[in-house]
């Protein structure tokens, strides 16, 4: 019973934190994207992107991995400041869903926004690289 009880505390506590490494993990990739729009780093976006990359802003302007790339590039969106308040990240397999808030202020075409965005993301593992695969957000209060 002692053996049991042992093996069912082992499982249950080092399964907890191998989850919680993975969903560091994630966690990690998307700062580093974040940081990687606001710094305009469009070689390290390139690698934290899906070639199939879906992104809808909460304006509903639809974009794919260049185009989304190229807005940065240019400057038709500046990113000055990314700052995620919360996230959670729900783990199947290779595919991860990430809902969270994340406050951010830049530039469109010039003009200057402030807003505060409910997001979900997914990231799909690709060799041992997370990438993003979607992205849909929504302005929240």
């Amino acid at each position: 019973m002692r053996t049991l009880l042992l093996s069912f505390f082992l499982l249950v506590t080092f399964g907890a934190s191998a989850q919680s490494r993975a969903a560091q993990k994630i966690l990690d990739t998307e700062q580093r994207r974040f940081e990687a729009m606001v710094r305009r780093d469009t070689l390290l976006l390139r690698n934290l992107l899906s070639d199939d990359l879906f992104y809808l802003h909460s304006n509903a302007l639809e974009e794919n991995k260049s185009t989304h790339i190229g807005a940065i590039a240019i400057g038709r969106i500046v990113y000055k400041k990314m700052f995620r308040e919360k996230a959670t990240v729900r783990r199947y397999g290779r595919t991860a869903l990430v809902n969270g808030v994340v406050q951010v202020t830049g530039l469109l075409n010039g003009s200057p926004f402030e807003v505060r965005l409910a997001y979900s993301a997914v990231y799909r593992k690709k060799g041992r690289q997370w990438r993003l695969a979607n992205w849909q957000s929504t302005k929240f209060q």
